[in-house]
């Protein structure tokens, strides 16, 4: 399992989103060693930490673009709401 993993802090949202949807389908699947299903747990982890950052990154873009270079922008955030892919 662990040959050939690429660094989760070199991935793109894209690419880690795709790994962790891979480790769920696997530890869903049932057919892995205890062993491995706790590495790909670790993993799957890891990959949501990195995903959500991410997300969290990228909603702060968003917020300073809404809210122009001065703070006052026209349209002012109202709030955010969890986003749920599921």
């Amino acid at each position: 399992m662990v040959e050939d993993v690429p660094d989760i802090s070199a991935m793109s949202f894209e690419e880690a989103l795709r790994s962790l949807e891979d480790v769920v389908r696997r530890l869903e699947g049932g057919d892995v060693p205890l062993d491995e299903s706790i590495a790909l747990y670790e993993r799957g982890e890891a990959l949501r930490r990195h995903c959500q950052a991410r997300l969290d990154a990228a909603q702060e873009r968003i917020e300073k673009i809404v809210a122009g270079p001065d703070g006052e922008g026209n349209i002012k955030p109202q709030g955010t709401e969890p986003f749920d892919a599921g």
